[in-house]
């Protein structure tokens, strides 16, 4: 196997590791060397990938963040008309609730280690003005194109993040109240179906 794709292999063995022990008993009880034995692998191997358990951490963030981008610049590049791009987003904001059921704990990791460390604060915050202004350019392009109502687009990206937000905090409240990614779907279509204008000549109710 040529080096780098075994060192490839390495590091995703290492945060799928990390993930599997910070979701059965948290990060701050997580231990290098707990990830190291998760993963069958050596200190060296852990510090030769990241420099600290923080980085380590971090990474886990990004890994996470990374597919979500990379799925809705996959809708971006196949889908024109704003108001099917939001509904596709509402599919896939579904998919990321489903695909994170049982680790949503970590998202409280996050949270907390946010607060007291500096690098993890920025590191979570960013991608939270990375959607708002994503958002914004998106209600912003419907509203020119004719296909959504004009609205002040900061503020319907700021009801986005924030809807997101919120059903994120109450799965981690209340995790059997609701199908969470269903409530998170049905949430933004109903948006959508406020947003969206309806075409030149269709009858409107």
């Amino acid at each position: 196997m040529p080096s780098q794709q075994r060192a490839i292999e390495t590091r995703q063995r290492l945060l799928d590791a990390a993930l599997a022990r910070i979701v059965r008993q948290g990060y701050e009880a997580t231990s290098v060397a707990e990830v190291c034995d998760e993963a069958g692998l050596s200190k060296g191997a852990f510090y030769h990938h990241f420099s600290s358990k923080q980085a380590l951490f971090v990474a886990l963030l990004e890994r996470w963040l990374e597919g979500i981008r990379r799925q809705r610049d996959a809708i971006d590049a196949e889908t024109q008309a704003v108001p099917e791009a939001l509904r596709r987003m509402a599919v896939l904001l579904r998919q990321v609730f489903s695909d994170a059921q049982g680790q949503l704990p970590l998202v409280l990791d996050f949270w907390s280690q946010a607060r007291r460390d500096p690098a993890v604060w920025e590191r979570t915050v960013s991608p939270l003005r990375e959607f708002r202004v994503y958002f914004s350019d998106l209600l912003a392009r419907g509203a020119a194109q004719g296909s959504l109502r004009p609205i002040d687009p900061e503020a319907g990206a700021q009801v986005l993040v924030s809807l997101a937000v919120g059903l994120v905090l109450q799965a981690l409240l209340d995790p059997s109240g609701a199908d969470w990614g269903a409530q998170a779907e049905g949430a933004v279509l109903a948006l959508v179906r406020i947003l969206e204008r309806a075409p030149r000549g269709a009858n409107t109710p």
